[in-house]
């Protein structure tokens, strides 16, 4: 049986949706941290302002509920008061393949509580997004050519439309990467997966937001979008809670993945 202590136990939570994200998240995490048993908790903020962007009021009160390190993808520009503060010490990432005057940066080191070292990288496709720099090749020089190697354990957030450009990623990365995990498009899918060389892998962790809604969103607010094709304003949902992740834990000598499980949970927001 493996030591616990030569472990990493990492928990990746998927797109936080407004409001009721933000406070499924805070009701939530102290009791999931202790029941899962967390040296770690990511999770992709990039919707956590009204389903549209970040603000730094919002980003503080999520590091205050207990995660760790944010992730973020297109929306992050969405709230210009986020930009200098993207700036700063705190841990909340941009997509490291955006030009590299964009203010705030696309991965860092993240030093744990009993004093292990964790990368977290956070990078966006391509197909049906911004056209930015290639992420494999974002990847492959950070990987390749920085001044100091990454310690061993490395999350890698791939914000990302299409499964397709996801899997490739995946296994474009498998041995140098402990995981790679899809956000974005706000559905879990059914693909958590070891890949041969030790990369965890999912295409999707899914949203942590209104479970009786489109992606996040008052159904109301966009069917028009489909049915008529006109202009809506969307609203964020409200309801039940489906907060979704998975829970990566990984070897820290080797930054080897030994599993990877998916964690869904219904909650009724007070």
């Amino acid at each position: 049986m493996t030591d616990r202590a030569s472990l990493v136990r990492c928990l990746l939570i998927g797109d936080i949706i407004g409001k009721p994200g933000r406070l499924a998240v805070r009701q939530v995490l102290p009791d999931l941290r202790r029941e899962l048993d967390l040296d770690l908790v990511v999770a992709n903020g990039e919707n956590v302002a009204a389903g549209m962007g970040i603000t730094p009021s919002l980003a503080d009160e999520l590091f205050d509920a207990g995660i760790d390190v944010l992730t973020s993808g297109n929306h992050i520009w969405d709230k210009r008061e986020i930009y200098d503060y993207l700036e700063g010490d705190r841990p909340l990432l941009r997509p490291l393949n955006y030009p590299t005057d964009s203010p705030g940066r696309g991965w860092l080191v993240h030093r744990l509580a009993d004093g292990g070292d964790v990368a977290i990288v956070n990078i966006m496709g391509r197909v049906y997004m911004n056209q930015l720099d290639s992420p494999f090749t974002a990847m492959d020089s950070l990987l390749d050519e920085a001044a100091e190697p990454l310690p061993p354990v490395r999350l890698v957030d791939f914000h990302c439309e299409i499964t397709s450009e996801k899997n490739a990623m995946g296994w474009y990365l498998d041995g140098r990467v402990t995981a790679v995990v899809g956000t974005h498009t706000h559905v879990p899918t059914a693909d958590a997966r070891l890949l041969p060389k030790g990369t965890a892998y999912i295409s999707d962790l899914g949203m942590t937001g209104p479970r009786d809604s489109i992606i996040g969103f008052k159904v109301e607010t966009v069917l028009p979008r489909f049915v008529h094709h006109m202009p809506t304003r969307f609203e964020v949902g409200e309801g039940p809670v489906a907060l979704n992740g998975a829970v990566v834990e990984a070897e820290r000598s080797s930054g080897r993945a030994v599993s990877i499980d998916q964690v869904q949970r219904l909650i009724e927001v007070d």
